[in-house]
């Protein structure tokens, strides 16, 4: 996504956000000059390098740190990397790009939290010329197979790609099947039928609860945006830059989500972010969590879950103005700061090669940013999860939109909101802490955009 439009080729912010996620095998949206070369590709040109791969924890780090010893029989280049819990590691991002000697060679970027940050103060290399570097990139590439969402995300508001696309995750809703047909419940078509099917699947005494979601502050907001959406409401107005959190969808929003988590969720809830939520989801006492649909595998796994076979994947309901799947999305790329930028960038490439997103999406950790893995018969024979699981990432990403704001100051638009939401689960009135919020928030967003 991007700012304003300065010259031809460049994407409008407005466009961006409102295209969301894009079509998953939509073609790429911005050409790229990317290297053509014949005869085979020196992988090994860099053999002897060591590089350091900062990664967010979460299944994308999981599938890369699986198969980095074939990064390295590739290139000979070895690798050191870290998976760092992701409010951390965003953390752990600023301050080291702030001292000025980052301790990394690669690192994924968080682009629905830290796209604007990163890109002001141009932390990352511009991966357009080393795409067309013929002795960096290699032949069989294919950019073009890069989809237009993730591009989107992928591209700053001054034309600059800074990262590679690498995830884009639709936010969905997981139910049990079982629990639902117990009750003789059909899965809810609209909010309001989640809020009653959470109620009949509710049965305290025995410690079954209709719904799950994070309650944990910061962590919480994207429960909260997602209902604001099928109001048709974003929390900042992507044209001119001022909160909408005050309007009648986003409080409507707000309180959608404190009745859920206050008397339909689990003992704790407060405490939650998204693991606490599938682990709790996963024991067969939760009718409903909402959350990205990367966070699928475990549910399937008869070694962790109780819910194998039971689960349904499902796209999130009408609201009353309007139906989308919140969206956030992730990049890879290389710091400016780096002494081994090429054998750094050789790493970007294979993590966003085909084979690499074909097995992504294979395992159902994510949604890669490729269209091919979605048409490639022998990638979606060999999925691990249910085709139900595909075809809800489909259809979400075809409403999606992103789920957070795209402003500098994204940590603290979840930090101060998320007290307030987490604060409503204790009982306290949604409008007046969302107002709270707003109120201490307004300054803020008024200084990063001066």
């Amino acid at each position: 996504m991007s700012e304003r439009i300065k010259d031809r080729g460049r994407i409008t912010r407005r466009a961006a956000l409102s295209a969301g996620v894009g079509a998953l095998a939509a073609p790429a949206i911005m050409k790229v000059a990317t290297a053509q070369t014949s005869g085979a590709f020196n992988w090994k040109r860099f053999a002897g390098q060591s590089i350091e791969v900062s990664l967010t924890l979460g299944p994308r780090a999981n599938v890369l740190r699986q198969y980095e010893k074939e990064f390295t029989e590739l290139t000979g280049i070895k690798v050191g990397s870290e998976a760092v819990p992701e409010q951390q590691h965003r953390q752990q991002v600023v301050i080291q790009f702030n001292s000025g000697n980052p301790q990394f060679d690669v690192l994924t970027v968080s682009l629905h939290v830290q796209k604007r940050l990163v890109g002001k103060a141009k932390w990352l290399h511009d991966m357009k010329a080393l795409l067309a570097d013929s002795q960096l990139t290699a032949p069989d590439y294919d950019f073009p197979d890069f989809t237009a969402g993730g591009l989107r995300w992928a591209t700053q508001g001054d034309g600059r790609m800074d990262t590679l696309p690498l995830n884009i995750d639709p936010w969905m809703i997981y139910y049990n099947k079982e629990l639902f047909a117990a009750k003789g419940l059909a899965f809810p078509k609209n909010f309001e039928e989640i809020v009653m099917a959470a109620e009949k699947l509710t049965d305290k005494a025995s410690g079954q609860y209709g719904w799950v979601s994070r309650g944990l502050k910061n962590a919480n907001v994207p429960v909260w945006t997602s209902f604001m959406l099928g109001h048709d409401v974003d929390p900042v107005n992507p044209k001119t830059i001022q909160l909408q959190t005050m309007s009648d969808g986003a409080i409507a929003a707000a309180e959608y989500y404190k009745k859920l988590n206050r008397e339909y969720a689990p003992p704790g809830t407060v405490g939650f972010n998204w693991n606490e939520a599938q682990t709790s989801f996963s024991q067969g006492k939760i009718g409903m969590w909402i959350d990205g649909i990367g966070f699928a595998p475990p549910l399937e796994d008869p070694t962790k879950s109780r819910v194998v076979g039971k689960v349904g994947y499902a796209v999130m309901p009408q609201g009353p103005k309007a139906r989308h799947s919140a969206t956030f999305a992730d990049g890879i790329g290389v710091p400016v700061a780096s002494k081994k930028k090429e054998a750094a960038y050789l790493y970007c490439q294979w993590a966003t090669s085909k084979l690499m997103c074909n097995r992504l999406l294979q395992s159902g950790g994510g949604s890669p940013c490729r269209g091919s893995s979605y048409t490639n018969a022998e990638v979606i024979s060999s999925l691990k999860l249910p085709r139900e699981w595909l075809s809800c990432l489909q259809e979400s990403a075809a409403i999606g939109r992103p789920g957070l704001p795209e402003i500098v100051p994204v940590t603290e638009f979840r930090d101060v909101f998320g007290v307030g939401l987490t604060n409503t689960i204790g009982g306290a009135d949604a409008r007046a802490e969302i107002q709270k919020a707003t109120e201490a928030f307004t300054p803020v967003l008024a200084k990063s955009e001066a």
